[in-house]
């Protein structure tokens, strides 16, 4: 018990320290992949919940495939920023958008499974009670189902009231039985979630209310897969070719500009002139930019997988030349979040450490709702408390200056690597 404990501190804090993924940083303290199961189903893990979500439900079919290809055949990678004001809480939230299409669940996951060949049924049961009644049939059935329920409500990321309703990613429910319903959020142990608590989480935001796909068996050959990559690399090359500065390449540029803006409203010298909320929007950037944060990082670094493993299938050595380029620019994102939450600062460090903590709760050994996890997440709400006050008053000219450069290299350095993408997929 006290290695198994030793060992679990030792994650935590080598994924606060490096940013990494629960998976990686296990890897590098204790070497090889964990393989746990429940009741028959098989963790597969993953970064993304999206493509994870997909994966987990082909593998346990029996499908030969891994989470780079399901992300490729999505269209891989995507940009996208958002930074939000709340007024309830005065809260201020970067969002970042690193898959493609990374504003519409439904529509990823319709052209993600078609690609694939995989038989799907998707549902938006209106009522709660009939949503429910519906997911204990599926799975009383043995199908699983990837549904997209809000974190607050399930309650395992240890967030506050004031993120009620702010949404989440997709998980897969496998299993249910009079303790609750069984989920599979890329960990390697089930979080049961009471079916009251569930039902909830599933009808609480609107714009995909009670939303599951039911994923029928997949047969994935070797050109099924092949097909897939080189329609998902095509998409991903027109995709980040936009104009769009909200939801392609060019959002970047428009963020380096806004944080050393002096004039636009929505400027981070205006917005943040009040001192309020600056710790929240760094954290939301290192979360978001991160492998350790909720949603996967960057995800550049599970491109240039995809990259590679389509570089074999089509017998296109240049992607994996390419592929290279993307760990590069994974390595950069990196840096920006180094950058924007320094560990150096010590509240910044205890933010990182606990927030670190929760991620591996989750992602660990089924201890997402204990009550060590439940006191990490008291504890990490009162240290960003902490450092939005230590911030308040903090000379933010030279950090801001600092990320703007940092991002502005990464748009030309993404803005170059799509470009032959976009020239490779022409050929």
């Amino acid at each position: 018990m006290t290695s198994k404990k030793q060992l679990k501190a030792r994650i935590r804090a080598r994924m606060a320290k490096t940013g990494e993924s629960y998976t990686t940083a296990r890897a590098h303290l204790v070497g090889g992949a964990e393989t746990h199961s429940d009741a028959g189903w098989r963790f597969a893990g993953g970064r993304h919940p999206s493509s994870a979500a997909i994966t987990a439900v082909l593998v346990n079919q029996g499908a030969d495939v891994g989470e780079p290809l399901v992300f490729l055949a999505g269209g891989g990678i995507g940009a996208g920023y958002i930074l939000w004001e709340f007024k309830h809480d005065q809260s201020r939230h970067v969002t970042l958008g690193f898959r493609n299409q990374w504003q519409y669940h439904d529509r990823w996951m319709t052209k993600t499974l078609t690609r694939l060949g995989v038989p799907y049924e998707e549902h938006h049961t209106s009522g709660t009670r009939a949503a429910s009644d519906r997911l204990a049939a599926e799975l009383d059935a043995g199908r699983p189902c990837v549904i997209l329920p809000d974190r607050y409500h399930l309650g395992y990321w240890q967030l506050p009231a004031a993120m009620d309703g702010h949404g989440g990613g997709p998980v897969v429910a496998y299993r249910r039985d009079e303790n609750g319903v069984h989920l599979d959020d890329r960990g390697q142990a089930p979080i049961v979630i009471p079916r009251e608590r569930l039902d909830a989480a599933r009808a609480r935001v609107g714009s995909y209310r009670n939303a599951t796909h039911v994923l029928g068996e997949a047969k994935l050959s070797d050109e099924t897969l092949a097909e897939a990559a080189r329609e998902g690399l095509r998409d991903c090359a027109a995709h980040l070719s936009a104009a769009s500065d909200s939801f392609s390449l060019p959002a970047w540029r428009k963020w380096s500009r806004l944080l050393v803006d002096t004039r636009n409203a929505k400027s981070w010298g205006k917005v943040f002139a009040d001192g309020r909320g600056l710790a929240d929007a760094l954290l939301s950037v290192w979360e978001g930019v991160e492998p350790v944060g909720m949603d996967g990082g960057n995800l550049r670094d599970l491109f240039a997988d995809s990259l590679d493993q389509a570089a074999a299938l089509l017998a296109r050595p240049e992607l994996a030349e390419l592929a290279g380029r993307f760990r590069e620019i994974h390595g950069l994102w990196h840096e920006l979040a180094e950058s924007a939450l320094p560990s150096e600062v010590p509240e910044l460090a205890r933010v990182r450490e606990l927030t670190a903590s929760i991620k591996e709760s989750v992602m660990g050994g089924g201890s997402a709702n204990g009550e060590e996890a439940v006191a990490a997440g008291r504890l990490l709400w009162e240290s960003r408390a902490a450092a939005n006050e230590r911030l308040a008053a903090a000379d933010t000219a030279d950090l801001f200056a600092g990320l703007s450069a940092r991002l502005a290299a990464i748009h030309e350095a993404e803005t170059a690597a799509i470009d032959r993408l976009v020239t490779l997929t022409r050929d």
